[in-house]
């Protein structure tokens, strides 16, 4: 429910509840200090508005009152190209029903350092009931109040290292667009954070607002992985020398269909030990690591050549079509035909 904590997606109770009260409800967009990402901030408040306007022509009274707020008077974006001016301070909110937390700048570290006030004011209302949004890199601000440790999140792929090592008590989905836990939302990357505002607009309000918003703002709905926009780049910040190995391998031996049994004897590691090591380092199976290198390397194919689906399976180490495409599905949510067709206008689709 949008007052509590929920569970899952189940929220048409919550739903009535909103249009049998009216209950005017409380949105705070934090701004934290010494970021850059302005688009996450200006984009979740004008899809809020805008509903908000749908929702009071038909109910007569706005579902939010919508409030940016942060420790700062003022916080300069893109070496002070722009500016926010935060509605308050959130020492002058005592309670909200939604947080949402926009994207960071890329030292992570920094930022989290830098907006401890903020952190622990967020973790204070998530526990008297507030429910709480994280947008991108804002992930690493949400997990660093402990509120994620346990629970599923998401955030932009080419972080999901950084953060896996950070944080390694969350559980990071990054091939999910969108995560809903206990109350607790994450997003994907850049600019999927308008998903994520769709979500939470069709939950708060309902579908028929979250189309309005869709169709004015031309968001596709219903997207559920960032799957297909993914880079792999191989998980390798972790210290586990064995298994940096084990990677260096499978990532020069694209062509052959690699045996784990052999790798571990390889390697001289027993092949259980071998498998906890390799997932505790990299998040992923040997066999899993192994498919997403191959996967990759297909993708690049169909991105920059005219070879053929069979070509590009046969260079990768499949034999089975059938195989090539279930796994293929599985890592990027679409086929190798599809995938081919978005990327690559001029290859021809075989």
């Amino acid at each position: 429910m949008p007052n509590g904590h929920s569970n899952g997606l189940i929220w048409t109770r919550g739903i009535l509840s909103l249009r049998q009260t009216f209950t005017v409800k409380h949105l705070t967009i934090v701004v934290p200090n010494g970021q850059n990402n302005l688009s996450s901030i200006v984009g979740t408040y004008k899809i809020f508005t805008r509903a908000n306007k749908y929702w009071a022509e038909t109910h007569k009274k706005e579902l939010f009152k919508i409030q940016l707020a942060g420790t700062s008077k003022k916080v300069d974006f893109y070496e002070g190209l722009f500016t926010v001016q935060p509605h308050t301070n959130i020492s002058n909110i005592t309670k909200t029903d939604l947080i949402i937390i926009p994207s960071l700048n890329h030292n992570y570290e920094s930022a989290v350092k830098g907006n401890k006030a903020l952190v622990d004011w967020i973790e204070k209302q998530y526990n008297k009931g507030a429910e709480v949004a994280s947008i991108c890199t804002g992930a690493f601000l949400l997990a660093s109040s402990g509120l994620l440790d346990g629970k599923s999140c998401s955030t932009h792929w080419a972080a999901a290292d950084n953060f896996r090592s950070t944080f390694p008590n969350v559980n990071l989905q990054p091939d999910k667009l969108l995560t809903d836990e206990n109350g607790i939302y994450t997003n994907g990357g850049a600019y999927s954070f308008l998903n994520l505002v769709l979500y939470l607009v069709e939950k708060y309000y309902d579908r028929q607002t979250a189309i309005f918003c869709s169709k004015v703002f031309q968001i596709e709905m219903d997207r559920q992985s960032q799957s297909a926009f993914t880079i792999f780049k191989g998980q390798k910040l972790h210290g586990d020398e064995m298994v940096k190995k084990v990677q260096d391998y499978i990532e020069g031996h694209l062509h052959e269909k690699i045996s784990m049994e052999h790798l571990s004897s390889k390697f001289s590691v027993g092949r259980r030990n071998f498998d906890r090591r390799f997932i505790k380092a990299t998040g992923n199976t040997p066999v899993e690591y192994s498919q997403r290198v191959k996967i990759e390397s297909a993708k690049k194919a169909f991105e920059t050549s005219r070879k053929t689906i069979n070509e590009v399976m046969y260079e990768v180490g499949y034999s089975d079509v059938k195989a090539f495409r279930e796994v293929f599905r599985k890592i990027t949510g679409i086929s190798p035909i599809e995938y081919k067709a978005k990327y690559n206008k001029e290859a021809v689709l075989v």
